[in-house]
């Protein structure tokens, strides 16, 4: 059975062809990649990506099969050069299945206006048609207006802007959903948004396969730095930073040294020019809290950097105004992080309230703060979520049964089409 699949991302094995640098967020695909073959020897497995070369190439020396599409620039609107690549890659594979790994970004569009939609699948990672409508993460228009800067101005690129382009990859995203008879999810709220989009789509079940790493070690509570918080993301306003720091003054007062630890380049501590909107208006709210000193942001960070972040801390908290299944709070239960989470999207899939985690309404940031004061406060019930959480993420993260699931998918949309 031969396989073709669109990643977003370019896999490591090309990375290291081309000598740039392996995109962290990538590698779990790459592992469900492995994984797959290992389940079906059988399967002849081609990836497709775009790159920043001039010229369609192949790399057919490694296990898996890879073609760089030039990347003709811009991920917002639709591009017709990227067609008659699809069309050349299809006619030297001959694929069984099509396999889009992400409807975000409309270069997958371009597969099936090229190449039509038959046996293709597509696997819903976010979903940016739904997520946009989150973006500004419940600030509003006029606080966003007050505060663009100068680097908003210059580059175009303010909050507002950036969920305009959202919104119109999420036209070609909804296009795209509607052109497949086959979509792969994972919990019920992307089940319930491809059903409103495109009903008559076969929706199949899949978890995904994190990477390797976190499937290694385990959190203890004396190996964590106590009263530390580490979060994953923060840069956008989606992502819930500013409703951890509302929570802040609360979790000080009863634990004064608390700190928040951040994943990603530091963005308030940069020249002013540099700075948009969304950290112009944070740094103004973390001031006013007082709690300037108690955030540090540890860079872009790799796979086993993040591990070792999920081990030392005493909560992973995942504060998004909207998540489908977030591979973050998969990563911490798998390491065995006691996890707090937003009760938007698909976390509701992740966590079971008191069990495997605790969940709060997005913009409750007194409910977080107690939340995250009760895990501080009690190590029998850390150490209770984290045996919990880590059993139930070992299960929806097994990679052998996965693979299997993904391979009988394959094979069933096959035979269906031999019938």
């Amino acid at each position: 059975m031969k396989i073709l699949w669109l990643s977003n991302e370019l896999f490591p094995e090309v990375c290291n062809e081309l000598c740039i640098e392996t995109p962290n967020i990538a590698s779990w695909v790459y592992s469900g990649a492995i994984a797959l073959m290992q389940a079906n020897p059988n399967i002849e497995l081609a990836v497709a990506s775009l790159y920043s070369g001039k010229v369609l190439k192949c790399i057919s020396h490694y296990s898996i099969i890879y073609y760089l599409i030039p990347d003709k620039g811009g991920d917002a609107k639709y591009n017709r050069k990227l067609e008659p690549f699809y069309k050349e890659i299809r006619h030297h594979f001959a694929p069984d299945i099509v396999h889009i790994h992400g409807s975000e970004y409309p270069h997958s569009l371009a597969y099936v206006k090229a190449c039509g939609g038959e046996n293709v699948i597509v696997s819903v990672q976010g979903m940016v048609s739904i997520i946009a409508n989150y973006y500004l993460g419940g600030i509003s228009e006029k606080e966003i207006i007050q505060n663009i800067t100068f680097r908003d101005i210059l580059r175009r690129d303010s909050i507002l802007a950036q969920r305009k382009n959202m919104r119109k990859r999420g036209f070609y995203e909804q296009e795209l959903l509607k052109s497949v008879n086959h979509i792969i999810g994972r919990t019920t709220w992307d089940k319930s948004n491809i059903w409103a989009i495109n009903p008559q789509a076969n929706y199949h079940f899949c978890n995904e396969t994190l990477r390797p790493i976190f499937y290694k070690h385990q959190w203890t509570y004396y190996g964590c730095t106590k009263h530390s918080i580490f979060i994953s993301q923060a840069y956008y306003p989606l992502k819930g930073i500013h409703i951890l720091i509302k929570a802040l003054p609360l979790i000080l007062s009863n634990f004064p040294d608390t700190k928040i630890y951040v994943a990603g380049n530091d963005f308030f501590n940069v020249a002013w020019y540099r700075k948009n909107g969304f950290v112009n208006w944070t740094e103004k709210l973390m001031k006013k809290l007082g709690v300037l000193n108690r955030i540090e942001f540890l860079g872009e960070l790799n796979d086993s950097e993040m591990q070792e972040q999920y081990l030392s801390a005493h909560v992973f908290v995942c504060p998004s105004a909207i998540e489908n299944s977030s591979n973050s709070i998969g990563e911490a239960q798998l390491t065995g992080t006691p996890c707090v989470a937003s009760y938007v999207g698909g976390t509701m899939d992740m966590i079971t309230d008191k069990e495997t985690g605790f969940l709060y309404r997005f913009e409750e940031a007194p409910l977080l703060a107690k939340r995250i004061c009760q895990i501080f406060t009690n190590r029998d019930l850390a150490e209770r979520i984290s045996f919990n959480g880590q059993r139930v993420a070992a299960e929806r993260h097994n990679k052998t049964l996965n693979a299997k699931t993904i391979n009988n998918i394959y094979e069933m949309i096959v035979n269906s089409k031999s019938k």
